[in-house]
């Protein structure tokens, strides 16, 4: 089962044999959010608190395109 903070690898697509660590995870949807893969601009409009542009940010990969590679408790385990 993938969680956050795991550990893993994209199968297919633009980022294919990427690996990286789970930041966020939609159960809903079946998709997570891996650091550094599916990065995309994302145009953001300025307001009082924040100045606006275009933002790189991760977007989310479905579960089935990746694959464990480390899991934290066997880690944490080792350890």
């Amino acid at each position: 089962m993938i969680k956050k903070g795991i550990k893993v690898k994209v199968l297919v697509g633009k980022d294919k044999k990427k690996e990286g660590e789970v930041i966020e995870i939609d159960r809903k949807n079946k998709r997570a959010k891996v650091k550094g893969i599916n990065i995309i601009k994302k145009h953001v409009k300025t307001t009082k608190e924040k100045k606006g542009g275009i933002v790189s940010k991760e977007n989310f990969v479905h579960l089935s395109n990746l694959m464990i590679l480390e899991d934290k408790k066997k880690i944490e385990a080792k350890k």
